[in-house]
């Protein structure tokens, strides 16, 4: 009983610190890098089409003319009339009684309203729902508590990353204080307090660090920085009118992005090991150690593709354009973005593979303490 009043004492002090720590993070003042005054994003629904852009052909030219049934903002049970733009980015087609965003620009008394898209609150949401419930049913408590893990991930990228990133802290030290944060929580609701919990999240901790590290060291002898992105240019007139250093945003997305496939390979071996010393308590530190070394190596071909697949998939389209300008190996091997892609994927295996050792290394001095 008096353990678990330490538990639990222990548990609310984490939460009133992280809770500080959240508040503190998100008490700022965003430097306005685009006026959006009179502009804003609402609900509607779409009554009637008074001109349609659908031809013989079965394609889509032109725009909409469009009635709308506002559901939020100023214009609220209003009916308007708006254009439906016809592009892949912006605008919707819509048919009657179809649920849309429209952008809503106000000035000296006068509306002119666009359809930005359909509404996908509700199927973001649904398919949530479907998701938790699913993994609930099937992994039961491990389950539950693999969604409180996701959610809890969940709020210190969105509360805590993003604020302190903005704040001028290093995105690089920062995305680690964040993957050592995610990996104790999940580490500690699936295990518990034990010695393969601390030994999954150190060996996991190192593992990201030395993705990290990698991606450092790659990116200097290659000659890549975080300033040879697509989107340097949208992020240079970030950094003007903002503390952030977007020199460090590339190689803490390559950490953090790692995060998933060593926190796991980090568990796994843990895991094992205990269960083995546990079946054989007369087995040696070498030989336990070794077993942990010969469980990681299995596993170390399927995480380190799922990095490679994922970075790939991720890339898809500007891959595809490459391969259908057939542009010349010169040019390819030596373009930034194949570069980056080569850092990511590399760095991140190498961070699954360092931590099969250190977590195997870690976890046998523990089983073995006195």
């Amino acid at each position: 009983m008096k353990w678990n009043w330490k538990k639990i004492v222990a548990a609310i002090t984490g939460c009133v610190i992280f809770a500080a720590i959240l508040i503190y993070s998100n008490d700022i003042t965003k430097t306005e890098l685009i006026s959006t005054e009179g502009q804003s994003y609402e609900k509607a629904v779409v009554t009637k089409i008074t001109k349609d852009n659908l031809q013989e052909d079965g394609n889509r030219y032109g725009n909409q003319e469009v009635i709308l049934k506002m559901n939020s903002g100023e214009l609220k049970g209003k009916e308007v009339e708006a254009t439906s733009p016809n592009g892949t980015l912006f605008g919707a087609d819509c048919t009657e009684g179809m649920h849309i965003i429209a952008i809503v620009s106000i000035a000296e008394g006068e509306n002119v309203v666009t359809v930005y898209s359909q509404d996908r609150t509700w199927a973001i949401y649904g398919f949530l729902a479907v998701f938790m419930l699913i993994v609930c049913l099937i992994g039961g408590k491990k389950g539950i508590k693999a969604i409180l893990s996701l959610i809890f991930t969940g709020v210190t990228i969105l509360y805590l990353l993003f604020p302190l990133i903005y704040r001028g802290y290093s995105p690089i030290l920062v995305t680690l204080l964040i993957c050592a944060l995610a990996t104790i929580f999940t580490m500690l609701m699936i295990g518990g307090i034990s010695s393969k919990t601390v030994a999954a999240t150190i060996g996991t901790t190192c593992g990201v660090a030395a993705a990290g590290l990698a991606a450092l060291a790659f990116g200097h002898f290659a000659g890549i920085t975080g300033y040879n992105v697509s989107d340097i240019e949208t992020l240079s007139y970030v950094a003007q009118n903002t503390p952030i250093k977007i020199g460090e945003l590339l190689f803490s997305g390559i950490i953090l992005s790692a995060l998933g496939a060593v926190m796991d390979v980090g568990m796994s071996i843990a895991s094992t090991l205990q269960e083995i010393h546990e079946t054989d308590p007369d087995m040696g530190k070498s030989q336990l150690f070794l077993s942990g070394i010969h469980v990681g190596r299995d596993m170390m071909g399927t995480m380190v593709n799922t990095l490679i697949l994922a970075y790939v998939g991720g890339s898809l389209t500007t891959l595809m354009t490459n391969y259908a300008y057939n542009l010349s190996y010169n040019q390819l091997m030596n373009s930034y973005i194949i570069g980056i892609e080569i850092m990511q994927g590399l760095a991140g295996s190498l961070g699954v593979v360092l931590t099969v050792p250190i977590t195997a290394a870690i976890a046998v001095k523990l089983i073995y303490r006195k």
